[in-house]
């Protein structure tokens, strides 16, 4: 019905450019009739481009509706504050356009004081809306100089979400699968709303509703998890409905509505966190911060171990913290199944954690 109706009014709009076509023509004298004659060439005129804009008319709604979202996914990148500055920056400067262009008309010569003008206006108009955006910083500060709010202690609410920590952190699917975000929550370490956005919920459904048995187990395990955080632990869940109907990757969806949202994504994809840096979106990732609270050991630190299987090289034993990080123990071996003391050697870090070279304490001391 909608659809109708604007194919209606596309249809008199072409009819109203009909009727000014023909006044047009008859400025310009190319067309010269009088009487009934002139009644009959504006029907003419009206019904040729009523019905030639009712044709197109589908066409013209489709490339509207592109144009419109791709304007939405544009404004998207900017929040209030930047749309408001470039607003108030573009009248400024068409204001002082308009100043400049005045003399501009007084001039004698044929259309150059038009197109000053108009040369004016767009160089003004644009500086007008990205001069302000590009120092909001400084706008901002001048402002709360300006109405005290630095001589009372106050400050904006970009300044509290960065000292609090409180902007949106936005989940991703792996993370929630994972399962660690429910204790490190539980812990109070995170702060701030927690936001699952809508499409990261129909994924983690499709997985759960997968054949493959593996991934049925992966996708009930992530909603799970979220009814855990829900249900049990005393923090903000947002659902967010945002849909991004131009983009057809999740991962893609997450960085427009973290931009969008000016927010956190909490990760532990690594092809994710390279992705968004390279849009300096900030990442919270759960394996470096599970890296990063691992216990520090130094070379020449004994250890208490159990070698549980050979390593790659011959004669190595591999053991393992509660952690998870794997000690090498050379010459280890033969100790496969026994408690044993160790000393440490060297501790190497890697993208994929941290490795701990050791050697049993009874053949160092031999070497010692």
């Amino acid at each position: 019905m909608v659809k109708k109706i604007a194919r209606v009014m596309i249809g008199l709009f072409g009819m109203l450019l009909g009727y000014l076509a023909y006044t047009g023509f008859k400025d310009l004298e190319l067309v010269n009739v009088t009487g009934m004659a002139e009644l009959v060439a504006i029907i003419i005129f009206v019904v040729i481009f009523g019905i030639i804009f009712f044709i197109f008319s589908s066409k013209i709604i489709k490339q509207g509706q592109k144009i419109a979202r791709i304007i939405e996914v544009e404004l998207q990148r900017f929040s209030i504050q930047n749309i408001a500055l470039g607003a108030v920056g573009l009248i400024v400067g068409l204001v002082v356009a308009t100043l400049l262009s005045q003399p501009l008309y007084r001039l004698d010569i044929p259309y150059v004081g038009v197109v000053a003008s108009i040369i004016l206006y767009g160089i003004f108009g644009y500086l007008g809306v990205t001069i302000p955006n590009r120092n909001i910083d400084d706008i901002t500060t001048s402002l709360g100089n300006f109405t005290g709010n630095i001589g009372t202690g106050k400050k904006n609410n970009k300044e509290k979400n960065v000292e609090s920590g409180a902007c949106p952190k936005i989940l991703d699917t792996s993370v929630i699968i994972d399962g660690r975000i429910a204790d490190i929550v539980k812990t109070g370490f995170i702060e701030g709303p927690l936001v699952i956005p809508v499409f990261v919920l129909e994924e983690l459904q499709h997985i759960a509703d997968s054949s493959d048995g593996l991934k049925r187990n992966r996708g009930r395990r992530g909603l799970d998890i979220l009814n855990r955080i829900q249900n049990e632990l005393d923090t903000e869940i947002i659902i967010h409905e945002k849909e991004f109907a131009e983009v057809n990757e999740v991962d893609s969806k997450l960085l427009k509505l973290t931009q969008y949202m000016q927010g956190k994504i909490i990760t532990n994809d690594y092809n994710l966190n390279k992705v968004a840096e390279v849009h300096r979106i900030q990442v919270l990732n759960i394996n470096e911060l599970a890296n990063a609270v691992k216990p520090v050991v130094l070379p020449g630190e004994e250890m208490v171990v159990q070698v549980v299987k050979d390593g790659k090289e011959a004669g190595q034993g591999l053991a393992y913290l509660d952690d998870g990080t794997m000690i090498v123990v050379e010459s280890g071996r033969k100790f496969i199944g026994e408690t044993i003391d160790v000393i440490v050697t060297s501790v190497l870090q890697t993208s994929a954690g941290r490795m701990i070279f050791a050697k049993p304490k009874s053949l160092y001391d031999k070497v010692s």
